[in-house]
């Protein structure tokens, strides 16, 4: 027996033995039943072309209005930029301010983070400090609240049709394919295989050395 077949589960700490999968299987905890791997070949392929559709759509959701108002022959329209900059000119800059990190911050670093670190190791190389950019992956996810702020928006646009005629714009649209994007690349991205990966370029660039 190797160490390096030893499997910690994360919600338990539970060790146990890692076993060969069938194609798309699951390993289990057996003590609290929470998934320890997956068998994802091509995992890693998935996830780096949903993070690069997700950094195109990224850019769309915030280059255009999200949603455009009509009321009483008066036209409004504004993207995720302008709406923080009206909450700050409303007086609560703190709520701007969460909607920024949430909304913009957070899921811009973890769509960068998953780009940086898949990217090179698609061509055969490892990036600089890439335990930093893995570690910021985890760190981000959990501040990264996309379907939150989609959530509260669709049920402002349903209030405001009592008042106003609320059109959806491209950056709605946007926002909810990248909603789905980065979700796909997050359950894309498998840390054992990544390491696997990362040990696999390692022992490429000693042979070359």
């Amino acid at each position: 027996m190797t160490l390096d077949r030893i499997i910690i589960c994360e919600q338990c700490d539970l060790l146990q033995l890692e076993t060969e999968l069938e194609l798309s299987g699951k390993a289990y905890c057996s003590r609290c039943e929470n998934v320890l791997y997956r068998n994802q070949p091509d995992g890693l392929r998935r996830s780096l072309i949903f993070s690069l559709t997700g950094a195109v759509l990224f850019l769309i959701s915030n280059s255009f209005p999200i949603v455009s108002i009509d009321s009483q022959g008066l036209t409004n329209s504004t993207t995720l930029i302008n709406a923080a900059l009206r909450l700050v000119h409303d007086g609560i800059p703190s709520i701007a301010v969460l909607v920024l990190v949430t909304t913009f911050f957070m899921p811009a670093l973890e769509i960068m983070s998953l780009i940086y670190l898949l990217l090179p190791l698609s061509l055969g190389r490892l990036p600089f400090g890439f335990h930093v950019a893995y570690r910021l992956i985890h760190h981000v996810k959990p501040w990264a609240m996309i379907e939150v702020f989609m959530l509260g928006l669709l049920v402002t646009i349903s209030k405001l049709n009592a008042l106003a005629t609320v059109v959806p714009d491209i950056g709605l649209v946007s926002f909810v394919l990248l909603m789905f994007s980065i979700t796909a690349a997050a359950a894309n991205f498998d840390s054992r295989a990544f390491w696997k990966q990362v040990d696999l370029v390692k022992e490429m660039q000693e042979q070359i050395c």
